[in-house]
């Protein structure tokens, strides 16, 4: 099925913490909020994929068309706007967001980069501190350690990075930060040592990346045992963007069994991130495992409806378990935050179509002509919505309905390309 290899890359983390930031929003009206909706949904689309100008244009008019939407908005507009180095509009939207929702790590955060930059090296100290309590990133203690130590206060410098260094035990930025502590310090042995340490993790980046470029390699060629002797040495139980990339790679690269191990590893380490659960429940599904690929999915689903590559796999998931109605209700979401996209419209439009039968088989012959008749209006050429509807006219005794859209039907049969 077309849409399913869309996996989920770690920059995808950024994609729904907007959504996590907010309060349930109240409901729209249905045109002008189902507007902002395709904008939110092309939003978060051109984030994911480093579009950011492009994402900046979505969000503002996300924004213009439901300024309700508020933080479900502003956070990533906020985001892309850091990422095109506009510091002075995206500290703007981020302290509006960090109104409403109080002093919030992940506005913290981002805050603090921005203080970094600007060299207000006291401000960026005060940011990551609150945020480190809650950090949203694993390079929060990283920065923290980074900015004491450009504020001066070397203590404070030594224990942030010696943390960052308990979570990102593989980063050479780290080990390389804590060298200039400690050479500061006059510790000149113990700099030396953090330095080589940092030159030799550097080079086992550069031998990690060689080892992706070969596993994919022999995985395209077809090499699946010479591709797991490469693969598997990026293996790493402890490490969940590790764990991902590996999974990932076999997943992209048509090996969804053995994407399997590393993607399950990596759901259990991080349970709330969106991109574990969404890449293990698209193997899942994959591997036609549905049922659960919805108990994976569901979480995220429920937490980031604003997501489209997790709403759209969420409704693909539920309609293969026969979940009509859920399904029907996702996919219309899904097509709500992305029209063009032709797979979930093409689902959508055979989910509607079979709570047309289903509720005309159980006698709610009302709520069957509405389905078959939103299935019209989705594919006006298409013959089955008014073979739908004449049943329905028939069992309700209008006989000169249901002979017209019998009629009709069959012209368009006629009429459909061979």
């Amino acid at each position: 099925m077309r849409g399913v290899s869309r996996w989920l890359v770690p920059v995808a983390l950024l994609l729904p913490l907007g959504a996590a930031l907010a309060q349930p929003a109240r409901k729209a009206p249905a045109a002008p909020r189902e507007t902002a909706e395709v904008h939110m949904g092309k939003g978060y689309d051109a984030l994911k994929n480093d579009r950011f100008a492009v994402a900046v244009t979505e969000f503002e008019a996300a924004l213009k068309l439901d300024p309700r939407l508020s933080v479900r908005a502003r956070f990533p507009l906020a985001v892309a706007l850091f990422e095109l180095r506009r510091p002075v509009e995206a500290r703007r939207q981020f302290e509006i967001v960090g109104k409403e929702t109080g002093r919030h790590p992940n506005v913290l955060y981002y805050l603090g980069r921005i203080d970094l930059d600007e060299r207000k090296f006291d401000s960026a100290v005060k940011n990551f501190t609150e945020a480190a309590a809650d950090p949203p990133f694993p390079d929060t203690a990283y920065y923290l350690g980074f900015a004491c130590f450009k504020q001066g206060d070397l203590a404070c410098a030594e224990k942030s990075l010696n943390d960052a260094a308990r979570v990102n035990p593989h980063d050479a930025r780290v080990s390389y930060q804590l060298g200039q502590v400690y050479r500061r310090q006059g510790r000149e042995e113990d700099a030396q040592k953090a330095l080589e340490q940092s030159s030799q993790q550097r080079q086992r980046d550069a031998a990690e990346s060689k080892l992706r470029l070969d596993c994919a390699m022999k995985l395209d060629q077809g090499q699946r045992q010479a591709a797991h002797a490469v693969c598997e040495q990026l293996y790493d139980a402890n490490d969940a963007d590790k764990l991902t990339t590996l999974g990932t790679l076999y997943g992209q690269h048509g090996d969804p069994e053995a994407a399997l191990k590393p993607l399950q590893r990596a759901a259990e380490i991080s349970p709330q991130s969106p991109q574990m659960l969404y890449n293990l429940a698209l193997v899942f599904f994959q591997l036609q495992r549905f049922a659960e690929a919805r108990d994976a999915l569901a979480p995220a689903a429920g937490r980031w409806p604003d997501v489209f590559q997790i709403v759209a796999l969420y409704g693909k998931v539920l309609a293969q378990l026969g979940d009509d109605l859920p399904a029907y209700e996702t996919l219309h979401r899904a097509h709500a935050l992305n029209p063009q996209d032709s797979e979930a419209a093409d689902l959508l439009y055979l989910s509607t179509l079979k709570l047309g039968y289903k509720t005309g088989e159980s006698g709610q012959y009302a709520d069957s002509q509405r389905y078959f008749e939103e299935a019209r209006e989705m594919r006006p050429q298409e013959p089955e919505p008014h073979v739908g509807l004449a049943a329905v006219y028939s069992q309700t005794g209008r006989a000169a309905q249901a002979a017209a859209e019998q009629k009709l039907a069959e012209r368009l049969s006629k009429s459909a390309p061979q």
